[in-house]
């Protein structure tokens, strides 16, 4: 598309705030209760293109090769090839340069597969968004949106294009992302003057905001960078790339043994030359032990790492909006969840409805066909005025969309609606045909303070006000109630019947909503005063199947589970103990109210909170104070939500968890993780891999530096007397650069201890390397030298071998010993033959990859001339064998030890 009519299109966009809505919708060649046909919808994206910004720019090729040439350890090694290349050490220097271009290919190959992975992650979870087409409501992809289509706005919901709006009731949205306007604005449809400020198009909806409140509809005028997010490009610019502080800390450990082995080097080049020592061979050396000091693989493997637990993570249906949220997940100690859709099927249906003459029973053969019945008996709910009135009213205060025809598309609409729907549907009703004849004309939008929802119609000269919501909410509205032989006043006692009635069905485990209605004359009657009390509806929601057993994993984890719920206490309890959240014994459910802010509270009010396993009709700000509490303590919490006013909480909690199925756009985008099946189990799941991800980047970075700093000593010490070096510059290059590698990436994609759920979370400010860790780097590395010094003894002093042959004795011996002691990885807890090592089948694999790697660098012509190794017959095999395996058994022994005598201890 041209830029000329770029500017026409934004041009008549900009002008629309001050057209009529006929005039929007005649230039747009659209009809607000029909929306485009198909054949409107693939010219226009042929004319506009998709609905986005920008392209997200990814990593290139390029960028990624060019960035393994830009460590500090590939300027030590380019150094070391100039300075072969000076001394005319030709082979030597050929050999640095094949080493250098080695590990970039092996570094670009693993990163450039975990780049793409985790970039490819970010397109699973896309915006969706609600439009009318050809006369249906149904969920599309926002990017497939065109100008003309008819969009339908709920609170929570994210605007994907600049919208003229054509009804709003109680529509206010946030429009802070474009304005900088920090209150939400309210909506309005009528025509405004032209050439008002953006902030007071009022009638205008922009892409990039929010719903915060209220529902309405609009019509698409302008989309991608057309609109006045994509004209000011306050979201265009490119994305930085994001690096966790996990890889911070990684990085700086390295930085920080580049400096500490540079001096070390030094030390032993100066101690050499001095000792008489031939200068080109201690400055090689000193190089190579600077290389082979800093692991220089630990970027390249905790990428690996990162993304190959992301994968496991999307697999089991959590998707990680921000790579921070992987560290802080292995450190989750408290999870408040809400009850419904992830402790329970969010398969709501409605079951029961209380009337005053009685209950009666609901069953569903299907969604939409099933039979009412009363103490057993086949009743017709067309037949009972009460319950046909009940029907009605539910039907009509609705905005979910069910299939037509039973086709296979998916009913649209909050779950509760939908279940409200599906019973109408079952008695006969459809909701447009009730349209028809009770036309909507005014909507008071769902408010989630009141807990409350009413819609007008106009029928035979009056309006017919529908109403449901919150029991406490309803009753307290309702002057009188129907009963089968007419309509009386509600009285004390009776509001008593009815609060024992939705008493009942709620400790059956029933979510309730209140049925009401009343008729007045003008369409701005207050709509929530002497209403006209008709019954309560049950919506059964069954609880997960996998929630008993993820909870029972989350208890052996650790792991507090809590339960934030909107709904009565009764409900909630009954659903605790279903789940065995919590007991019989335990205190019924707390209610939200009781969570003020933390200074309005005494220190024995914060305890007893804290102890708390069920909160009911908690509020957003109730949740704030929540996590506040729990923080206070120390603990790490992550908060499940998925309403616009759960954003706050999302984003105060360590790990804001939002739901993929019935979260907002608002829910998600605050989050740090997205559940896409709302599955309490899935949480439990991710918090799994986010301890292994940990596990196994603190595994492979104990793995590098203990044998890392095994080189370094042996080499050091020999350096220091009067002895042959055991092991040459060109040999430690091979080891690090290639070796190594192969080990390191199998333990950082290993699917970590199968019983690393059976111990309580780490500290959140623990480092990668404790001071445990640190002391078993400094013991394992005396521990690989001295096996490596003590086969070059062997094999110099008492079978007084060549020194070409005992040098390749002694690098065999350092590199067998290395590949063995991968096995000392393995928890202290877990057994010798089945473990998490021995069951990675990638580690198998490098082990085989390495040891052909190692039969080439002795027996390939080329290689082993460039490394200078020799055939060390049966005798030096052996040597080199029995002698690497010392690091492994008295790894296993220690173990062992660990295992049976400090716990008695």
């Amino acid at each position: 598309m041209t830029s000329t009519s770029n500017n026409v299109d934004r041009h008549d966009a900009n002008d629309s705030s001050s057209r009529s809505l006929s005039t929007v919708l005649q230039n747009l060649s659209v009809r607000v209760n029909e929306g485009l046909d198909n054949a409107a919808i693939e010219q226009r994206r042929e004319r506009y293109g998709e609905n986005r910004l920008q392209e997200f720019k990814q990593r290139s090729a390029w960028q990624i090769a060019i960035a393994q040439f830009k460590s500090p350890i590939i300027a030590l090694l380019a150094v070391a090839a100039v300075l072969s290349f000076i001394f005319k050490e030709w082979i030597e220097g050929i050999a640095v340069i094949l080493a250098i271009l080695l590990n970039a290919i092996i570094g670009f190959f693993t990163e450039i597969k975990a780049v793409r992975s985790m970039e490819s992650l970010q397109q699973l979870s896309k915006t969706e968004t609600k439009v009318r087409r050809e006369g249906t409501v149904r969920e599309i992809s926002a990017e497939e949106l065109v100008p003309g289509d008819i969009v339908i706005l709920d609170g929570g919901d994210l605007i994907a294009a600049d919208l003229r709006l054509s009804k709003a009731s109680k529509l206010q949205i946030d429009e802070s992302a474009l304005t900088g306007e920090s209150v939400p604005v309210s909506k309005i449809t009528e025509a405004l003057e032209s050439d008002l400020a953006l902030a007071d198009k009022r009638n205008m909806a922009f892409k990039g905001t929010a719903v915060t409140r209220g529902t309405g509809e609009g019509v698409v005028v302008a989309t991608g960078m057309n609109t006045e997010l994509g004209h000011i490009s306050s979201l265009t610019a490119e994305a930085k790339e994001e690096v966790t502080p996990l890889e911070k800390r990684l990085d700086s450990l390295g930085k920080r043994l580049i400096w500490i082995t540079l001096a070390i080097a030094i030390l032993v080049a100066i101690a050499g030359t001095i000792g008489g020592r031939d200068l080109f061979l201690m400055v090689e050396t000193a190089i190579a032990l600077s290389v082979a000091a800093v692991p220089e693989g630990l970027p390249i493997v905790a990428t690996v790492a990162l993304a190959r637990g992301m994968w496991r993570m999307a697999k089991r249906n959590a998707i990680i909006n921000r790579l921070s949220a992987v560290e802080t997940l292995g450190a989750t100690s408290i999870i408040c969840t809400d009850k419904t859709g992830t402790l329970t099927e969010n398969r709501m249906s409605a079951s029961k409805v209380a009337l005053d003459s009685g209950t009666v029973d609901i069953s569903g053969e299907s969604q939409t066909r099933g039979k009412f019945s009363r103490e057993g008996n086949c009743i017709d709910p067309n037949t009972n005025t009460v319950l046909r009135q009940l029907l009605e009213v539910s039907v009509l205060c609705n905005n979910a969309v069910l299939p037509q025809n039973n086709t296979e598309d998916k009913p649209v609409g909050d779950p509760t609606e939908v279940a409200l729907l599906a019973m109408g549907a079952k008695a006969g009703l459809n909701r447009d045909r009730l349209i028809q004849q009770q036309a909507n004309v005014r909507e008071e939008a769902f408010d989630s303070d009141t807990r409350i929802m009413a819609t007008f119609h106009q029928r035979s000269g009056k309006y017919r006000v529908a109403v449901k919501g919150a029991p406490e909410s309803v009753l307290l509205a309702c002057t009188h109630y129907s009963t089968s032989e007419g309509v009386r006043d509600m009285n004390r006692e009776s509001h008593q019947s009815w609060q024992a009635k939705c008493d009942r069905l709620a400790k059956s485990g029933l979510r309730i909503l209140a049925i009401a209605q009343k008729t007045v004359d003008s369409d701005v009657a207050e709509p929530y005063k002497d209403l006209t009390l008709l019954g309560v509806v049950g919506l059964l929601d069954p609880p997960r199947q996998d929630v008993k057993q993820a909870l029972k994993a989350c208890h052996d984890a650790g792991i507090r589970a809590i339960m934030v719920t909107g709904d009565q206490p009764v409900t909630a309890r009954n659903i605790g103990l279903a789940v065995g959240l919590t007991t019989e014994s335990e205190a019924e459910a707390e209610l939200g109210k009781a969570l003020k802010s933390l200074d309005e509270l005494s220190q024995q009010e914060h305890e007893r909170l804290r102890q708390i396993p069920i909160f009911a009709r908690v509020s957003p700000e109730q949740k704030l104070n929540l996590i506040s509490l729990h923080q206070e303590a120390g603990s790490i919490v992550a908060m499940t939500g998925d309403g616009v006013n759960d954003a706050p909480a999302l984003k105060k909690a360590d790990i804001g968890v939002a739901m993929g199925k019935r979260g907002t756009q608002v829910a998600k985008e605050a989050a740090d993780m997205v559940l896409q099946d709302d599955a309490f189990s899935s949480i439990i799941a991710a918090i799994e891999q986010g301890r292994s991800i940990f596990s196994n980047i603190r595994k492979f970075t104990l793995y590098l530096l203990s044998g890392n700093v095994g080189e370094i000593i042996a080499v050091a010490v020999v350096s220091l007397i009067d002895a042959p070096l055991p092991l040459l510059p060109l040999q430690i290059l091979f080891l690090n650069a290639v070796n190594d590698v192969f080990p390191a990436l199998a333990l950082g994609v290993g699917e970590g201890n199968p019983n690393i759920m059976q111990h309580p979370p780490r500290d959140s400010k623990e480092s990668i390397l404790t001071k445990k860790h640190w002391w078993a780097i400094a013991l394992y590395g005396l521990l690989i030298a001295t096996t490596t010094l003590g086969a070059f003894a062997l094999a110099l002093i008492t079978f007084k071998f060549a020194e070409s042959k005992a040098v390749t004795i002694s690098f065999l011996t350092l590199a067998f010993g290395r590949l063995w002691h991968v096995f000392n990885m393995r928890e202290a807890g877990t057994g010798l033959i089945d473990n998490e090592i021995t069951t990675n089948p990638y580690i198998w694999g490098a082990l085989l990859i390495c040891t052909g790697l190692l039969l080439s660098a002795v027996y390939l012509p080329g290689l082993s001339d460039a490394l200078q190794t020799v055939n060390p017959g049966l005798d030096g095999w052996g040597i080199a064998i029995a002698m690497s395996f010392i690091p492994v058994t008295v790894g296993q022994i220690a173990k062992l030890i660990q295992k049976w005598v400090v716990p008695q201890m």
